[in-house]
């Protein structure tokens, strides 16, 4: 019980007892304790998320950094909790299009599947396929924004490898002394090299 007590005099003003005005709060209570044992089920899931999951207030500062995001940039929570997200750990080419993200965000516009550019402590740099999300609290106040990444720097990296192979291979099929063709399983030309051309008259359009 949530109680008032209030002292209750006589007729010239003397103390005669109290009066106790109370609230029976016994559900509130349990309404409470269920929201912080959510709270905190929420905080050990975006800290032992395996992804980089990141906060900022209104104003960009850091208020989440969980532990894939120290991994991957480097910077401890201690380091980032209330600094500047855009100015301290976003590459400054992508910094106009981040900031345009976080602040569609706070207006409601959430956006999934953004490329972000982190800058780690040791000057690394690391793409992060980011989902942002617009933050409220239990007013549905808008208080911020949740990112949740995804690293793909790996990805990137592999593919940019195999883009190169095939640009080599393409290369080296155009170039080779020997005419190349290649068709498709309907019997239709998919390539036809320098060399094929040269002897043959046809042009690769043709």
């Amino acid at each position: 019980i949530l109680l008032n007590a209030t002292t209750r005099r006589g007729p010239s003003g003397e103390v005669i007892g109290v009066i106790g005005v109370g609230q029976d709060i016994t559900q509130i209570r349990e309404i409470t304790s269920e929201q912080e044992r959510v709270a905190d089920d929420l905080s050990r899931l975006i800290e032992s998320a395996n992804a980089p999951i990141f906060g900022v207030d209104l104003a960009f500062m850091v208020t989440e950094w969980n532990r894939k995001a120290v991994e991957i940039s480097g910077f401890s929570k201690q380091e980032t909790m209330g600094k500047n997200l855009v100015q301290n750990f976003i590459e400054p080419g992508t910094r106009k299009s981040v900031q345009e993200v976080l602040q569609n965000a706070i207006a409601g516009k959430e956006t999934a599947n953004f490329e972000l550019i982190l800058k780690s402590k040791f000057g690394e740099r690391f793409t992060v396929l980011l989902n942002a999300t617009t933050r409220r609290d239990g007013r549905g106040n808008v208080t911020g924004v949740v990112g949740v990444g995804q690293d793909i720097t790996e990805l990137n990296q592999v593919l940019a490898s195999s883009k190169r192979v095939a640009d080599d291979l393409t290369r080296l099929i155009d170039t080779a002394n020997a005419p190349i063709f290649g068709i498709d399983t309907f019997g239709k030309v998919t390539e036809w090299n320098a060399k094929a051309s040269s002897l043959l008259g046809y042009s690769k359009d043709e």
